[in-house]
């Protein structure tokens, strides 16, 4: 997963949250009182208003069920596969429709309560309803879907292997970044926004961050409160603390806060950092963001550590990084250490070969390739991304690895004109997918590997479909479920030079 994303995609389709949830449920077949009589028009006649049974036959990329009215694909919010549902049209598309579930005809049997009381609203999951196995077929049937209808590869012939999952699915997440805001009480609310709207949902207690993240926060909260120091509201340019980032070392324990304020200064600070040290266990920093822009963006330019170290310790099997508030860390560290062995497994190093990372970020791919082997050249846009690179490549004594900032698709070419030809490439791009100029400078280099590792099934799909028409083959496609709860999934693809493959 590349170090420049972070977040989840919270967007939804349409309508009621509780029915996308599918806890709030119509009347079941055979209740009293009369229905609204289900329309028979074609799938081109279908309007807005209008009422369909639909079976649903997989989730799609945001989470919601997805079936077929008359060979018209139906986007339905909280429906799961194998369900068949009635349900009211609230959109109609040239190639799909939108509509929300209003009675269920068939419930699928995987079906389960949600733990968490705001998952309806929240946003921030969307497969807690559907127990954990089967979240695994549901992602494993999304990258099917996306290379089926992008690349044109479907049954045996895509070598799918089987998804990597968690044994234990919850509290996996090393790192909160939620916003504040006073709720209707008057009181303190830190958590996201309900999607489509600007309404806060407090998320205390979440069920997928790990134990003394969601403490902090709320032991954050009160001492705010206690303080009288107020939440920032945007709109109307009062109060002071807009962010609340709190991030744990799954490894070391370090236990960095971060506070990020719409002010020049933070008020009581003295006294803030005090109260901090009384009631929160393991601190090691306590750090100021300052960020007075009307933006969606979190953080401000200008950081300053207020109490503690500078950077807090954390590590990925041998590596070992030193991470500023502001720095990227994988969100699951255990799903990283099996996406990355599913990295090397594909690359099939030798010893001997020669390994460009054309996406390194900070390096973490790169790193964990270099001791299998001869060399590793990370390439990175951000140029602090590969300060960070090099320093935790000295951390981690990687003395093959060498990173350099500037654009691949301009790095790469030169480096292939001046006769150093890499064996292996490996690309971690943003959803969006690899540029065009890297795809066409991956071909003119013919590495023997390319390993891909996306984030996005459909942007991959899309990609592969370009690489194997220049002289590729697919040899393994390995997903991996980085994010459970989510509907999120993690894909990493070998693909091999057809006139070396054999």
């Amino acid at each position: 997963m590349n170090e420049r994303r972070t977040g989840t995609d919270r967007s939804h389709r349409g309508s009621n949250p509780k029915e996308r949830a599918g806890w709030k449920k119509g009347p079941r077949p055979g209740a009293s009182g009369a229905r609204p009589r289900v329309t028979d028009a074609s799938a081109e006649q279908v309007k807005s208003g209008d009422r369909i049974v639909v079976t649903i036959k997989r989730i799609g990329i945001n989470g919601e069920g997805v079936g077929y009215y008359r060979k018209k694909a139906v986007f339905l919010d909280g429906a799961l596969p194998g369900e068949v549902v009635r349900a009211k049209v609230s959109a109609v598309h040239d190639k799909h429709i939108v509509a929300a579930v209003t009675a269920y005809e068939k419930e699928s049997p995987d079906r389960r309560q949600p733990p968490c009381p705001v998952y309806d609203r929240c946003g921030g999951c969307q497969l807690q309803h559907l127990a954990y196995e089967s979240q695994l077929r549901a992602k494993e049937e999304l990258v099917r879907e996306a290379f089926r209808r992008y690349a044109g590869i479907e049954g045996q012939a895509l070598p799918l292997k089987p998804m990597l999952g968690m044994d234990d699915p919850w509290h996996y997440r090393n790192k909160a970044q939620l916003q504040l805001g006073a709720g209707r009480d008057g009181r303190i609310v830190a958590g996201l926004y309900e999607a489509q709207s600007h309404q806060l949902v407090d998320i205390t207690g979440c069920t997928i961050q790990h134990d003394c993240i969601n403490q902090t926060v709320e032991e954050v909260k009160a001492i705010l409160e206690r303080l009288h120091i107020a939440p920032y509201d945007v709109k109307r340019r009062s109060g002071v603390v807009r962010t609340i980032i709190v991030r744990t070392g799954f490894q070391s324990d370090d236990l960095q806060l971060t506070l990020v304020t719409g002010t020049e200064t933070l008020p009581k600070s003295d006294q803030l950092v005090s109260e901090l040290l009384r009631k929160v266990p393991g601190l090691t920093t306590i750090a100021h963001n300052i960020n007075t822009r009307k933006t969606s963006l979190v953080f401000g330019d200008k950081t300053r550590i207020l109490w503690g170290k500078p950077t807090m310790e954390d590590s990925l099997g041998d590596l070992k990084f030193s991470l500023s508030p502001r720095a990227f860390f994988q969100l699951n560290p255990q799903q990283t250490l099996k996406l990355y062995e599913a990295v090397r497994v594909a690359a099939a190093l030798s010893g001997r070969e020669r390994v460009v990372d054309a996406y390194c970020g900070t390096g973490t791919i790169a790193l964990w390739l270099a001791p299998y082997a001869a060399e590793v050249r990370g390439i990175e846009i951000i140029p602090e991304a590969v300060d960070n690179a090099r320093q935790n490549a000295d951390r981690s004594g990687r003395t093959n690895a060498a990173f350099y900032a500037g654009e691949a698709e301009a790095l790469l070419p030169r480096w292939v004109k001046d006769g150093y030809r890499p064996d292996v490439i490996v690309v971690d791009p943003p959803r969006t997918g690899c540029d065009e100029r890297l795809l066409r400078a991956i071909l003119a280099a013919k590495p023997k590997r390319l390993v891909y590792v996306s984030c996005n099934p459909s942007t991959l799909a899309k990609d592969c479909k370009a690489l194997l028409a220049g002289g590729y083959e697919l040899a393994s496609v390995q997903p991996v479920d980085m994010f459970p709860q989510t509907a999120h999934v993690e894909v990493t693809v070998r693909l091999e030079r057809i006139d070396t493959a054999k």
